[in-house]
């Protein structure tokens, strides 16, 4: 029984052109970093004094509102509150994220001095003791010792 003959694709378009119209497994879509939001201390006081106006208006619903219209949480009104009432509109000024460091410029650049200079008194010592030894292998060798420049 003879074998059944291979049937050419039908398809008429090229083989390079099927390649390129098949969908690839997925798409590699970058999405930009969100950056953390920051507000100039004019633009807290505002929300604020705002704020202070709808409780003060009474009007259900107004600081909610104010709240979404601006997209912060009612938590940071109410750090806001408590950085102007303590320190005033100075207060509401930014600050760095983060921790602050436990030591200031001035200090750590003192740290580090202080390390590099009980290094050179280590080395200082060390150098000063090797001396003193070949001094002690000149006297027992009967050997004289050079004459420096530096000494006269």
């Amino acid at each position: 029984m003879p074998k059944p003959a291979r049937i050419p694709d039908r398809d008429p378009a090229p083989e390079s052109e099927r390649r390129q119209a098949r969908p690839s497994g997925g798409t590699l879509e970058t999405v930009p970093k969100r950056t953390r939001r920051v507000f100039s201390a004019a633009e807290k006081l505002r929300i604020v004094k705002e704020a202070d106006a709808c409780v003060a208006s009474g009007q259900r619903g107004d600081l909610e509102a104010l709240l979404r219209r601006e997209g912060i949480y009612s938590s940071h009104l109410a750090s806001w509150r408590a950085q102007l009432g303590a320190h005033g509109a100075a207060g509401l000024a930014a600050k760095k994220p983060g921790r602050k460091p436990r030591l200031t410029q001035t200090e750590r650049l003192n740290a580090e001095l202080l390390k590099r200079n009980a290094e050179l008194e280590k080395k200082l010592r060390v150098a000063n003791a090797l001396i003193a030894l070949q001094k002690k292998a000149h006297e027992v060798l009967g050997i004289a010792l050079p004459e420096s420049d530096g000494d006269s």
